[in-house]
């Protein structure tokens, strides 16, 4: 009986091994082309952060509860953001194979981030042309190990996370650094040093990938459409509620509308916009490469926001919102063939530590404390989350389930009335950009001044937009046609009216002994530039020329309206006046308060 026994046991355990060894066979068979646009494999970013700095990351134990959970939604794979600055993804991957040999069915693939970021990153001395070398190189070499320690989880390389789009002043890189280290990756997977199935791309802001703005059309970009396996791609219709709100607004035939019906068509509206976005790159790579095909790497909507997105701002963040942004999205792209790694998994809360409300730390489908949001409230009523817990806490609802509370405290999109403009409109449309600016007068805004056949005055050649840096601040125009800034209270602050005309300025070469003319009051302490900007910062051609304004200086403002006419020979600080950017720009220079600046009657004399 023992002999009898134990073959039965021996035999049970040759079959039981052989069946994970043929999976684990299968899984690592498994590559990026069966996964990416499958919709068996659906997609999301992970962080997975349960607290107000990466430094303490999540344990092995604490993101298998995760994976756990994720795997319940039905998701198979999650996409990271860095390889070695922090232990988070070595021990997630460590999570994985865990559970994949404790339940030979677990299913969950990875697309591996990587942190690239320019020479001098976070500092005052950055070089955009130039990559850190350290950094970029350790993070990359991290990737490559752990894709080849893994390869039955890891089948994406993504070389740097919105690296590229230069709205991201502090880090980013030319083109021309991704597409080093991109075909680096893929000469390693060519000579059999990384596995043959993974794919290399990079993630990136759909700007980046040449949609909208011209600036970005190099060279080097289309290099880098041709070397990458696919193209991954950012859209966020949240950001530009604040940012860009012309599509946000409630138009004049929605405003009888009941507040759901508002949000409803809104949203609609949202789903058109990033759909509009993407294809400003899609016709931009497929004049490049129309073989290449593209993927969304993010996209998401926060569900809370203390001030930008929330109430009295553009009142885009909340759970409804997202939840239909969530459907959206998930709805267009599975009809597009496409995979979308919506951003994001859980909410994290380093994000924004200075302030817990900030939209940034509520981009999670489930909070911190493991209640699930609105977009998954059916799954919870489904059952699917039966027996799972984060931090030891089953999953449960937001608001307790109460959808009359849930209802009670969402808010529609403003009107066109209720929330400030991003752009000014008024051009010229005689006069391309570039052609020198040969009029006395050169009008920014005004309502008194208005240039016509009649007068030496002109407006800009194109649109100007009120640009906030990274978010550090807001500045938008009013109903009353008058320039608000809020100034910022963090590291820094800055914003500008900048020449939107694909990179190329306003030849001002005439106004060089003429003068930039403005009113201005406010209620801030802070001492800030205040100036004009030539050239192209991503270039390294930029120069800011300004003055300073300061409680202690000739120029400071007070509560009431000043007039300020400033020669441009006292703001000039090496400018290419043939080549006028931004129009106006506001630097902080110290004692950051958050309060208020406000300019109007802004204009050029000869």
């Amino acid at each position: 009986m023992r002999t009898f026994t134990k073959a039965i046991l021996l035999y049970f355990t040759i079959i039981f091994t052989n069946s994970c060894m043929n999976k684990q066979q299968k899984s690592i068979e498994i590559g990026a082309a069966d996964i990416l646009g499958n919709p068996d494999y659906p997609a999301i970013s992970y962080g997975g952060y349960r607290q107000n700095t990466r430094e303490i990351v999540p344990s092995v134990a604490e993101l298998k509860e995760d994976m756990k959970i994720l795997s319940a939604i039905g998701i198979k794979l999650i996409r990271t953001y860095n390889s070695q600055q922090f232990l988070q993804v070595s021990n997630l991957l460590e999570a994985i194979s865990q559970l994949k040999n404790e339940d030979s069915d677990f299913e969950m693939f990875v697309m591996l981030g990587t942190w690239i970021e320019c020479k001098g990153a976070w500092t005052e001395n950055r070089n955009h042309s130039l990559g850190n070398l350290k950094n970029n190189n350790a993070e990359i070499q991290a990737a490559v190990k752990m894709a080849n320690e893994y390869p039955d989880i890891v089948k994406i390389i993504a070389v740097g996370n919105e690296a590229m789009v230069k709205w991201a002043v502090q880090y980013f890189v030319q083109a021309k650094i991704i597409l080093h280290w991109v075909e680096y990756l893929q000469n390693l997977k060519m000579n059999g040093n990384l596995p043959a199935n993974i794919w290399i791309t990079s993630s990136d802001n759909y700007e980046s990938w040449g949609g909208r703005d011209k600036s970005y059309h190099t060279e080097d970009l289309s290099k880098l459409i041709n070397a990458v396996d696919y193209v991954s791609l950012h859209t966020y219709p949240f950001h530009d509620s604040h940012y860009n709100p012309t599509f946000w607004m409630v138009p004049a035939e929605e405003e009888k509308l009941s507040t759901v019906e508002k949000i409803d068509a809104g949203m609609l509206r949202a789903k058109n916009y990033a759909i509009s976005q993407f294809q400003t790159a899609a016709d931009y790579i497929s004049s490049i490469n129309t073989e290449k095909t593209i993927h969304i790497g993010e996209t998401g909507w926060a569900s809370i926001s203390s001030s930008l997105y929330g109430e009295g701002g553009s009142q885009a963040a909340d759970e409804y919102k997202q939840a239909l942004f969530y459907k959206h999205m998930r709805d267009w792209t599975l009809e597009a063939g496409m995979s979308c790694f919506y951003f994001e998994a859980f909410d994290e809360k380093w994000k924004d530590k200075a302030d817990t409300l900030g939209s940034e730390n509520h981009f999670g489908l489930i909070k911190l404390n493991g209640q699930a949001k609105y977009a998954l409230w059916d799954l919870v009523d489904e059952g699917i989350f039966e027996g799972l817990t984060r931090n030891g806490i089953s999953i449960s609802k937001t608001y307790n389930g109460d959808e009359t509370v849930f209802f009670s405290e969402i808010l529609p999109p403003p009107s066109k009335a209720e929330i400030g403009d991003k752009s000014i409109t008024t051009t010229n449309i005689n006069r391309k950009p570039g052609e020198t600016v040969s009029e006395n007068t050169y009008v920014v805004l005004s309502e008194s001044l208005i240039p016509d056949e009649t007068n030496d005055m002109t407006f800009p050649c194109s649109e100007l937009k009120l640009n906030s840096w990274e978010g550090t601040c807001d500045i938008e125009l009013n109903s009353s046609r008058i320039i608000k800034i809020t100034s910022g209270h963090g590291d820094w602050w800055g914003c500008a009216i900048e020449l939107e005309s694909d990179g190329i300025g306003e030849d001002m070469s005439k106004f060089v002994n003429g003068n930039l003319n403005f009113e201005i009051k406010g209620n801030t302490n802070s001492s800030f530039k205040l100036g004009f900007q030539t050239g192209i910062f991503a270039k390294g051609t930029q120069s800011n020329n300004y003055v300073i304004f300061s409680p202690e200086s000739k120029y400071r403002i007070k509560e009431n309206w000043a007039s300020f006419s400033i020669p441009i020979a006292i703001l000039e600080k090496g400018a290419n006046l043939n080549d006028l950017t931004a129009l106006l720009f506001f630097r902080g220079v110290e004692n950051f308060d958050g309060k208020q600046i406000f300019v109007k009657n802004i204009y050029y004399s000869r």
